[in-house]
């Protein structure tokens, strides 16, 4: 998991806006539609970013469905030191 957080949160192109959804679900479990409010993004944008999460075991979904709230999987969970380690590093202010 450590190096896949890495990854998807410090290495790639849309690193920046995959912490920005990941600090705006920390706060509060949230549907596409609003993170792409919230976070001023076109909502492809989101969902794409949402899916590359997803895909990674970072995030889930309550369901298939339009409104789908995203939440954390347990495993995420369960390296949520290491999460917030490399959220801290890549974006200090953002804490």
């Amino acid at each position: 998991m450590e190096g896949v957080l890495w990854y998807l949160l410090a290495s790639t192109r849309g690193s920046a806006n995959r912490v920005r959804i990941v600090r705006a679900l920390d706060e509060q479990p949230r549907n596409a539609n609003q993170l792409a409010t919230e976070l001023d993004l076109d909502y492809k944008t989101v969902q794409h970013h949402l899916e590359v999460l997803i895909e990674n075991n970072v995030l889930r979904r309550t369901d298939n469905d339009y409104a789908a709230v995203y939440l954390f999987t347990e495993q995420a969970e369960d390296h949520w030191a290491l999460l917030q380690e490399v959220l801290e590093t890549v974006d200090p202010e953002g804490a």
